[in-house]
């Protein structure tokens, strides 16, 4: 017997809300054993990243090992990566695994606005993590960013996802989360498919810290359970709707809160 197992590669969090801290509450609400690989340590709380310290890249890439020939999960979700260097780490460590599956959410900017990608690492994380991708979850000014492309409009969006498909990720899911509205609507985007949409009614709060990471870590939640890809992007989705309705009207610190990631948890599956 083992309990279903998912690595989360990314930052630390201080206030608990985004990053390893969210990806940890998020697996195991949904039943997951999560293991973990930190890429950096942030001084932060709701009110935004004072500070960013990098892990030593030798670091990054020896937890990644340890985890990967010890445990051996079949998902790995990758989060915040500060530098070019970290990010050649984790390409080079994960490259002879090419059969686990990859969810990478390219964390480039906080809710509060504070850059957590530097410049130079684009260019890098385009290069060597994007063709080790099988699932890359932007939101729409990350997709920018990776695409040089402006997104105003739903051809817009499309434009953007087939240019970074083909910088090497087998598909690519464009959150509409800071777009206004009454639901919010992520499109999945594959190169031989039509695009899919997923939507869920808008829940007014500013409690969203940490909505991206939430969201990435229950996709690969659900695909390490079994689903399909589809399939679990609208459990992710689903989960995700929940925690923030679970905790629209919840007040810790004095800016953008976090979601109720454990509202329902899960007990440990075992296989």
């Amino acid at each position: 017997m083992r309990y279903i197992s998912v690595l989360t590669i990314a930052g630390s969090d201080s206030c608990g809300g985004a990053g390893i801290q969210a990806d940890l509450k998020t697996m195991s609400a949904l039943g997951i054993y999560a293991a973990t690989a930190i890429t950096s340590v942030t001084v932060q709380n709701t009110t935004g990243v004072q500070a960013v310290q990098a892990i030593r890249p030798d670091i990054v890439a020896g937890q990644i090992k340890a985890v990967m020939d010890d445990i051996a999960p079949k998902v790995i979700k990758v989060g915040m990566v500060n530098n070019a260097e970290i990010i050649r780490a984790i390409a080079d460590t994960l490259s002879p695994y090419p059969h686990a599956t990859l969810v990478i959410d390219p964390v480039m900017v906080s809710t509060s606005g504070a850059l957590l990608m530097q410049p130079h690492a684009v260019e890098a994380f385009c290069q060597c993590l994007l063709p080790l991708c099988t699932l890359l979850t932007p939101n729409i000014p990350e997709a920018e960013v990776l695409s040089h492309t402006s997104i105003r409009s739903i051809d817009d969006t499309e434009r953007a996802a087939r240019h970074i498909l083909q910088l090497g990720c087998r598909a690519v899911l464009i959150k509409g989360g800071h777009l206004e509205g009454q639901a919010k609507t992520d499109v999945l985007y594959q190169a031989d498919t039509p695009p899919l949409s997923f939507s869920h009614p808008t829940v007014t709060t500013r409690n969203t810290h940490g909505t991206g990471c939430t969201l990435s870590s229950a996709i690969a939640s659900f695909i390490a359970r079994g689903s399909s890809l589809p399939e679990a992007i609208q459990q992710a989705k689903c989960y995700l709707s929940s925690a923030i309705e679970a905790g629209k009207d919840v007040s810790i610190g004095r800016g953008n809160g976090p979601v109720n990631h454990l509202f329902n948890p899960e007990k440990l599956i075992i296989q």
